[in-house]
């Protein structure tokens, strides 16, 4: 089937699953393809974008093994552990977000869960809920129901929790948690009332049909925002060596999460700096929303020149 038909059948109400064949996303034409993941952006998200923004809460000495994380402590990066920041710090930097137009903020921390530091983010988060209007999200790992319910008592509402990759290759990415570990995170995070970001990188050495499991999996969730990570090979992490993912392959990506995905938030994350024009084409081959301003431990693209080129595609950012 050609990709512009394809997308036309998504827009009546078709929606892909695993019993369709899919293989198609690899070889199809890119451009076309592109240009069916926009059409189907266009005709049911629309042309609001939305931007988000992160702050590291708590930074390093992770106990997970995860290949790719230059915070865990099985790699050698070299990040320097830093205990959680202090609320008013958090606080100053989520109003200068707000003040630049961000949609979304969250609190990122360091380790397989939150630990002893959740009264802390709860108070930072209550405090940024009185004083600050933007849209709060949180990312601190695999929690528990009670402290679900924490963080939603203090005004969050969407979490974050990135499935990462396909099922088959989550073992060769991390072994000290599992892949059915994320998916039950998720469905608590849910069950307790928050929307879902949950997303993964590419270009870890994965398949195709690998990245179109990812997606799979994700629509299956009904997850809202799914971010796409392309991963920055950072030295004295286990994937220091891999060479860069390309352009074409990105964007071949992106689009077929928006066909499998047609009405979520397609986010773009890490790994713009591999995109010329800061992602210009991510963002007519199916993209909607982007992580802005620096990453976690990359970094990221300045607000106001995703402003500017967003404003110049076309898009709404309006609140």
């Amino acid at each position: 089937m050609k990709p512009l038909e394809l997308a036309d059948e998504i827009i009546r109400g078709k929606r892909l699953s695993k019993n369709d064949d899919l293989n198609f996303f690899a070889e199809a034409d890119l451009e076309e393809l592109c240009a069916g993941a926009d059409k189907i952006r266009k005709a049911l998200c629309g042309d609001l974008v939305e931007l988000c923004s992160i702050i590291n809460g708590r930074a390093g000495a992770c106990g997970e093994n995860c290949k790719f994380c230059a915070q865990s402590s099985h790699n050698s990066a070299g990040v320097e552990k830093r205990e959680f920041l202090e609320k008013e710090i958090i606080l100053e930097d989520c109003k200068r977000h707000e003040a630049k137009g961000v949609h979304r903020y969250s609190i990122v921390t360091a380790g397989k869960t939150i630990g002893g530091d959740l009264k802390k983010e709860c108070d930072a988060y209550k405090l940024l809920s009185e004083k600050c209007e933007i849209k709060l999200c949180a990312s601190n790992g695999l929690l528990s129901q009670k402290e679900f319910a924490a963080l939603y008592e203090s005004g969050v509402r969407r979490y974050h929790a990135n499935i990462e990759t396909s099922r088959r290759n989550f073992p060769n990415v991390c072994t000290t948690h599992s892949f059915d570990d994320k998916l039950d995170c998720i469905r608590l995070a849910r069950e307790m009332g928050f929307s879902i970001c949950s997303g993964g990188i590419i270009g870890m050495g994965e398949t195709f049909a690998d990245r179109i499991d990812m997606a799979l999996t994700l629509a299956e969730l009904s997850v809202e925002s799914i971010p796409i990570n392309s991963l920055i090979p950072i030295k004295g992490t286990r994937y220091e060596k891999l060479k860069a993912i390309t352009e074409d392959e990105i964007l071949r990506t992106v689009a077929m999460f928006r066909f499998i995905n047609p009405t979520a938030q397609i986010r773009m994350a890490a790994g713009r700096d591999l995109l010329e024009s800061c992602g210009w084409k991510a963002f007519h081959s199916g993209a909607n929303a982007t992580i802005t301003g620096d990453f976690l431990t990359t970094s990221g693209n300045k607000i106001e020149n995703d402003k500017a080129m967003l404003l110049e595609m076309g898009f709404s950012i309006e609140r």
